[in-house]
């Protein structure tokens, strides 16, 4: 496959998971926003395991996810930045066991959406708290959710693999 090929197919495929991650956040709407959300469309957050054009997929698709849903600018921009640099953190760590490839989302969101709730949508539970709900969320969504679509995708890893 030649240089070209190579880079439409890789636009191709984070186009596709972009829109995969916007209807699996619609799909599941009603859980996938506010302080207790398990947004199921997280668990593609595994995909940069197995090709790079899951970054800016995840990342574009977070943030039409997050517009489209009505979330405030900040929201938007600092939710869809914990996605990015999740998936940037998995794709790090492509090389080690996948349960520890699904922790860099986890805790992105537990660090960046608490305070987001906080001073975008004025929750007034304690950060602390707010860290632990998004972080179950994010355990379920990456990591259990995560891992079942792992060993889907790990079984045909070639297909993604030549994006």
């Amino acid at each position: 496959m030649n240089k070209n090929n190579k880079k439409v197919l890789r636009i191709a495929m984070a186009a596709m998971i972009a829109a995969l991650y916007v209807t699996l956040t619609f799909i599941f709407a009603p859980i996938s926003f506010g302080n207790l959300q398990v947004r199921v469309s997280e668990c593609l957050t595994i995909l940069p395991l197995f090709t790079p054009a899951a970054v800016p997929g995840l990342f574009i698709g977070c943030i039409l996810g997050n517009m489209l849903g009505g979330a405030i600018l900040p929201d938007i921009i600092a939710g869809s930045i914990a996605t990015l640099l999740g998936a940037v953190g998995t794709r790090m760590l492509r090389k080690t066991h996948p349960v520890l490839a699904t922790l860099p989302p986890v805790l992105t969101n537990m660090l960046i959406v608490p305070f987001v709730l906080r001073y975008g949508y004025g929750v007034t539970l304690p950060l602390w708290l707010m860290s632990i709900t998004v972080g179950i969320g994010e355990l379920i969504s990456c990591t259990v959710l995560g891992m079942i679509l792992y060993r889907v995708f790990n079984r045909r890893k070639e297909i993604l693999a030549t994006c």
